[in-house]
Formats: C-alpha cells, sequence, structure tokens
C-alpha cells in the first residue's frame, strides 16, 4: 500500500520517530510500512494536561517510539482506567472500548482518533462542569 504526503514548506512529519521537516513544497510516497505522523497531529508534553490528553500522548508515543512500547503501553493502561471511571456516558465509555480494542491489535494510529473524540467529549464536559449554574 502506498501512502501519498504532500508537505508545505517547514511542515513537519515523524517518520519512524524520525523527525522530517520539508524544505519547499514536498510530496513524499511511502511505499512499504511505517509509522507515519503528521505534524499537526503530534501532542507536546505541555499539551497532554487533561486525562484524554495524556492517553492521546501515552498512545501517540506508543505509535512513533516503539523502542519504549512497553513503558507507552503502561501507560496507555492507566490512563484509560482513569478515563472509564470518570466517564459515565455510554457514548464516552464506547469509546474508551472502541481504543481499548484498536491498541490491543497494535492499531495505535486507528485508536488516535476515538483520542481526539474522547478529547472533544471531555472538553464539552468540563466547559459544562465550569459553567456557574443559572
Amino acid at each position: 500500500m502506498t501512502l501519498r504526503i504532500s508537505l508545505r514548506d517547514g511542515e513537519k512529519v515523524i517518520v519512524n520517530g524520525a523527525v522530517l521537516r520539508s524544505i519547499g513544497r514536498t510530496d513524499l510516497r511511502i511505499e512499504n510500512a511505517a509509522s507515519v505522523m503528521r505534524g499537526r497531529d503530534v501532542m507536546t508534553p505541555e499539551e497532554a494536561n487533561t486525562p484524554a490528553r495524556r492517553l492521546y500522548f501515552a498512545c501517540m508515543l506508543a505509535y512513533i517510539d516503539e523502542g519504549d512500547l512497553v513503558s507507552h503501553q503502561n501507560e496507555i493502561i492507566a490512563c484509560l482506567r482513569q478515563l472509564m471511571d470518570a466517564f459515565e456516558a455510554p457514548e464516552a465509555k464506547a469509546a474508551c472500548a472502541s481504543f481499548a480494542q484498536k491498541v490491543a491489535v497494535g492499531q495505535f494510529y486507528k485508536a488516535l482518533a476515538d483520542c481526539r473524540w474522547l478529547i472533544d467529549y471531555e472538553t464539552q464536559a468540563l466547559a459544562r462542569v465550569e459553567r456557574p449554574a443559572a
């Protein structure tokens, strides 16, 4: 399966843990299996400041840093437990279960989509809690 990526000048992409930055407009074609993450999908440690964001960060690291996979998987389990305990809504628990299934078979990139949903859900839930009662 071939993957084609178009990068703008200065845009970053991570390929198998290596950070690459384009010089000028760049088109890449990846012709074999590789862990690829565009710069806009990368989360910094400072951005991982909520339970759902910490889950995303741990999953992202498991995807791009196979050298420390066991440590990242342990962090994923801890974060997932915290979210499962905190969430009450069935759709949030279902997203956690979907995420866990993907992680269990090593589909970390696909699991990140569930994390993005969980981050949005968490953001909305926190906004409801922080809103003063009228």
